[in-house]
């Protein structure tokens, strides 16, 4: 079975991750491959996900609930604390 991810906001705002087995084993491999020279992933809507580039995570734009907005691109960065310390120190604060 292909992977199927759906990224959503509900009507209410929260918000929500909806996938398949295959979705959810290639969101773990992306995630765990994420490091300092590696550092970022996009999930991108294609018509085709057969044709996703080698670096994107295909996501599905079709709702579950009507009222879902759902998000047809996105970006995963990986932050290590020190990166955050150097450029952005204002997340850091408790």
């Amino acid at each position: 079975m292909k992977p199927r991810i759906t990224i959503c906001v509900r009507e209410d705002g929260s918000f929500e991750i909806l996938l398949n087995e295959a979705g959810r084993d290639q969101m773990v491999l992306e995630l765990q491959r994420l490091d300092r020279e590696w550092d970022h992933f996009h999930l991108d809507h294609f018509d085709d996900p057969d044709i996703a580039d080698c670096t994107d995570i295909p996501l599905s734009v079709r709702p579950y609930n009507e009222g879902d907005k759902v998000f047809e691109n996105g970006k995963v960065l990986f932050r290590p604390d020190d990166w955050d310390i150097a450029y952005y120190p204002h997340v850091m604060k408790a």
